[in-house]
């Protein structure tokens, strides 16, 4: 075994982090991040701070592990074509919206202000949002976030109409999300891969979650959010996602350009 090896198998064994569904590419970028933060040159080394646990490294390596890229309307053109979803999927009665793997909540909060920001009714609007980390679903129920050089929150909400209807400043780079958004949104932790299927929904949003994961378990999860989604409902993956054989004949393509696919009824 060797000692890169070995540091995943502690990593799996002393935390709640399965390190063996992650590709480990992945793995390897993002440990080797705090490797450099701790100034550790070997694998063997940065091991032996986990074990003693110097500086809370291993709440500040799941961190790491755990919580993506994200941001508010992250990639615009497919937030515009989710807009019309919305409007075509809310027929007068609940629209049900499944957030997987959320991180820190931006994705679902995105979701809530395009529904607010689209004019549908906030009383027939729920949404799930999940995700594996206790901590980023702590930090997404907060709803605080903080503008950044490279990241501007004000300019992110900017896709919106009225933008500044849905959060409120905190300080000079702070904004909270509004109470009537957090409103729409339920926060609960969700393993994607071995956790059970949800049912009745009429969208769910699982974007760049599998380009992340080893091979063989981005069939269980997308075996699993497809098995979520009524008929008619939509799947929204990332743009560099596609459905495998055994998913995809579950699916038509209702905007392969963006990753956007309608459920088709049972039997069909």
């Amino acid at each position: 075994m060797t000692d890169f090896e070995d540091l995943l198998s502690f990593v799996e064994r002393e935390t709640e982090f399965a390190t063996s569904y992650y590709d480990d590419a992945y793995l390897d970028r993002r440990i080797s991040a705090r490797m450099r933060r701790r100034n550790t040159d070997s694998y063997d080394e940065y091991l032996e701070m986990l074990r003693t646990d110097e500086h809370d490294e291993r709440a500040e390596l799941l961190d790491t592990l755990s919580v993506n890229v994200t941001q508010f309307f992250r990639d615009r053109k497919v937030w515009a074509a989710l807009r019309d979803v919305l409007l075509e999927s809310a027929d007068g009665t609940t629209l049900s919206i499944w957030s997987a793997a959320c991180a820190d909540g931006r994705e679902p909060y995105s979701i809530a202000m395009l529904a607010l920001d689209a004019g549908l009714d906030p009383r027939k609007v729920r949404i799930l949002a999940t995700d594996i980390d206790e901590d980023a679903l702590e930090r997404a129920r907060r709803g605080r976030y903080d503008s950044t050089r490279t990241a501007d929150i004000q300019d992110q909400l900017s896709f919106l109409d009225e933008p500044m209807q849905y959060v409120e400043r905190e300080g000079e780079r702070g904004f909270v999300v509004a109470d009537h958004v957090k409103d729409l949104v339920s926060f609960e932790r969700h393993d994607l891969i071995t956790g059970d299927p949800k049912s009745g929904f009429d969208l769910v949003a699982c974007r760049n979650v599998c380009i992340y994961i080893d091979k063989q378990y981005k069939l269980p999860i997308l075996d699993t959010v497809s098995q979520s989604l009524d008929g008619g409902g939509h799947l929204v993956l990332g743009q560099t996602e596609t459905l495998p054989g055994e998913v995809k004949e579950r699916f038509e393509a209702a905007d392969p350009r963006i990753r956007i696919y309608r459920r088709l009824p049972d039997g069909e």
